[in-house]
């Protein structure tokens, strides 16, 4: 009885740690990306999902640094993204606002900046962002 004890218990501790481990991480916080093809440049909140991370579209600048409204506010960029270790994130889904379509992403965190790549089949496209 005392060992299924201790194995709930084991359970119920990794249960409520994990959560908090996972908002530690490094990725957690809020990126600025490269313009766009509309040049475009966007705030993205990245935080923790559960046991994943998943990014928000937080706003938009035009070229001269004005925020400008565009109907992706607000709107979830990517969700699902599991740590893999050594600053790699991947699997789960990417939106790529400007086609419309989903892909599968794969992130690079190095210091204060995130290589984001996002393919599709066979096309890719990838960005370079920077932590504010």
């Amino acid at each position: 009885m005392m060992k299924r004890l201790n194995s709930r218990l084991s359970s119920v501790v990794i249960a409520i740690c994990l959560p908090v481990i996972v908002a530690a991480d490094p990725i957690v916080g809020v990126w600025k990306t490269e313009p766009d093809r509309k040049n475009l440049i966007s705030h993205i909140k990245i935080t923790a999902c559960g046991d994943k991370f998943c990014g928000r579209i937080l706003s938009a600048y035009d070229a001269s640094g004005k925020e400008v409204q565009t109907p992706n506010i607000g709107k979830k960029l990517f969700w699902d993204v599991a740590g893999e270790g050594d600053g790699k994130y991947g699997g789960g889904e990417f939106w790529v606002p400007l086609i419309n379509v989903d892909a599968v992403p794969q992130m690079t965190l190095q210091g204060d900046k995130l290589l984001v790549k996002g393919c599709e089949h066979e096309i890719c496209a990838h960005q370079t962002w920077s932590r504010l």
